[in-house]
């Protein structure tokens, strides 16, 4: 299961997200629950919040995990860019999950501000993990801007809608073989990190399907197991898919391939 994406080394492939828990103390144990290596924080609504940043980073260091800080809320490069910046700042990384939202009912990034930012953070000694479309033209942009990861959506932030559009997904990972790629945004349920995984994607970042749900805890348990099964599923290769039936019993012949 080990990789590496920006420049560090992985055990789990699922990245989890900060938002949304009913308290501090379940975000803790779904964090534990998790298993995850990287989570996430929108330091806007972080620092609009109320609450100390101090105390959330705190809770950050004591699980462990690296920090994605991100620029949710961000509308222009020129916002995006300045967030990321103090947030670089405030908690000492480079990495910065990239969201420049175009579409206030979708939550549809804007390629446009997108890949300025990009290239402007690239430029500045981040390591960009954009939040995109599946479009591959627009990743394709993002990696001539500097990105070296990309984080195409599966559907709409928060709509627990799953993968809309799989062929688009499998497309991107054709095409980009070499490039990690991260699922991020609209997944709803387990089944939908196993299905991104046999895709052959690095990893997924989920928020909403477990903050939201009834048990935070065992959800979080429960996409962990998910993630680990579906990237085993495509390691082993899963098999084509045929038109009609075939018997999987041999009538005639050798039971076993010798």
């Amino acid at each position: 299961m080990a990789f590496s994406i920006g420049g560090r080394d992985l055990e789990s492939r699922f990245f989890l997200g900060t938002a949304g828990y009913p308290s501090p103390q379940v975000l803790r144990e779904a964090v534990r629950a998790s298993g995850t290596q990287v989570i996430t924080v929108a330091l806007r609504r972080q620092l609009s919040g109320g609450g100390e940043p101090g105390d959330f980073y705190r809770l950050i260091q004591e699980t462990g995990a690296h920090l994605l800080p991100n620029t949710a809320g961000c509308t222009t490069a020129r916002e995006a860019v300045t967030l990321a910046r103090m947030a670089r700042e405030m908690f000492n990384t480079n990495w910065i999950k990239l969201e420049v939202v175009g579409d206030e009912y979708t939550l549809q990034p804007d390629p446009w501000e997108l890949v300025e930012a990009a290239r402007e953070l690239a430029r500045d000694g981040f390591e960009v993990f954009p939040y995109c479309t599946d479009d591959l033209v627009t990743c394709n942009r993002l990696l001539d801007a500097g990105c070296r990861i990309l984080m195409p959506w599966g559907a709409p932030i928060g709509s627990g809608q799953g993968l809309l559009n799989p062929s688009a997904l499998r497309t991107l990972r054709a095409r980009l073989p070499g490039v990690p790629l991260v699922v991020d945004a609209g997944i709803g349920s387990p089944r939908d990190a196993v299905q991104a995984m046999e895709l052959g994607y690095d990893a997924v970042l989920v928020n909403s399907a477990v903050s939201q749900a009834h048990d935070p805890v065992a959800m979080a348990r429960a996409f962990k197991l998910a993630v680990e099964a579906g990237r085993i599923a495509w390691e082993a290769g899963v098999m084509a898919r045929q038109e009609m039936a075939v018997a999987t019993t041999p009538v005639t012949g050798k039971p076993f391939l010798l």
